[in-house]
């Protein structure tokens, strides 16, 4: 199928507005290249910033893309969008340059397009993620090298609320420990998880799409004999408890099992949990702490919150 993506190079003021224009023609989402995005400061501990490239942003103001799919409107679609934005200026919006371009994109390229923007991550002390394309080569004796590609499954491995769960796995897991992974996504936490010398990692995900992704992610990494990847909703597939349990979802998914959880954590075993925006912070403390948990620490970045919990002996 073809598509073509339209850029539209303007002012910030008239990103929301343009935006809006672009959906009502049949764009399902838009792309924001912002100039002042590259240079805003950021806290780089552990390198979370390496894939920015000063190329990949406009000089001056913001480009916004649309991706259109070709048709026999396509051309008096464009000169409805033109129209509409030129229009903006009769509400005091300064639409900036308003220089709009388009090109003609292949599906099978845009599928592929977002690699070019995922390149090898330092996380934490020990973990580097990787992506399969990249050749990389260990800069330390004890780098942990996870190699991931994501494929149609969300998690690149490298958004807060993931960097924060594997910190925290690598504050925990001890040798021979056995883990749960709830929501494993591309399966980088499990992956983690069995690199620090955990025996057994049993992952589960609802989307089936993931598990397949995180299958064979746990097959890249050469972890299949630690690591085996469920379909099942949050606990239904787990059997026995587990020293460590993980789970990297959103904030009200985990306030809604805490009491369930806390039967899968062995007695002096540990909850990891993530995917907490800071104003949930302390529903989902109260929520742990109303199971039987007690909080051992809490990890913060960026606007992402993770929690460390016992359950006592």
């Amino acid at each position: 199928m073809k598509w073509s993506e339209l850029s539209i190079h303007t002012k910030n003021d008239a990103v929301e507005a343009i935006s809006n224009i672009l959906h009502e023609a049949g764009a399902s989402g838009v792309v924001i290249e912002d100039s002042a995005e590259f240079a805003k400061p950021r806290e780089d501990q552990y390198g979370e910033i390496y894939a920015l490239n000063e190329e990949d942003f406009p000089k001056d103001g913001v480009i916004v893309k649309a991706y259109l799919s070709e048709s026999s409107f396509l051309n008096e679609t464009v000169e409805e969008i033109k129209a509409a934005i030129t229009n903006l200026t009769n509400f005091n919006i300064d639409i900036g340059e308003n220089v709009v371009s388009i090109v003609e994109v292949n599906e099978e390229d845009w599928a592929t397009a977002w690699k070019q923007y995922y390149h090898p991550v330092k996380i934490s002390e020990r973990f580097t993620i990787v992506p399969t394309w990249e050749e990389y080569s260990p800069v330390s004796t004890d780098e942990l090298i996870i190699e991931l590609d994501p494929g149609m499954a969300f998690g690149t491995g490298t958004h807060p609320t993931t960097v924060m769960c594997l910190q925290g796995l690598e504050k925990v897991i001890k040798e021979g420990d056995t883990v749960v992974d709830i929501g494993t996504g591309s399966g980088v936490l499990s992956i983690g998880a069995a690199l620090l010398g955990a025996k057994n990692v049993h992952a589960l995900d609802l989307d089936e799409v993931a598990v397949r992704s995180a299958q064979e992610n746990v097959a890249l990494n050469k972890v299949e004999d630690k690591v085996a990847v469920f379909h099942g909703n949050l606990l239904d597939t787990v059997k026995e408890p587990a020293d460590v349990v993980v789970a990297n979802i959103l904030a009200e998914i985990i306030m809604s099992f805490t009491d369930d959880a806390f039967t899968i954590v062995k007695p002096g075993g540990l909850y990891v949990t993530s995917g907490i925006i800071g104003a949930k912070r302390d529903d989902v403390k109260v929520a742990l702490e109303a199971s039987g948990f007690v909080i051992e620490e809490v990890l913060l970045m960026e606007d992402w919150v993770a929690i460390i919990a016992r359950r006592p002996l």
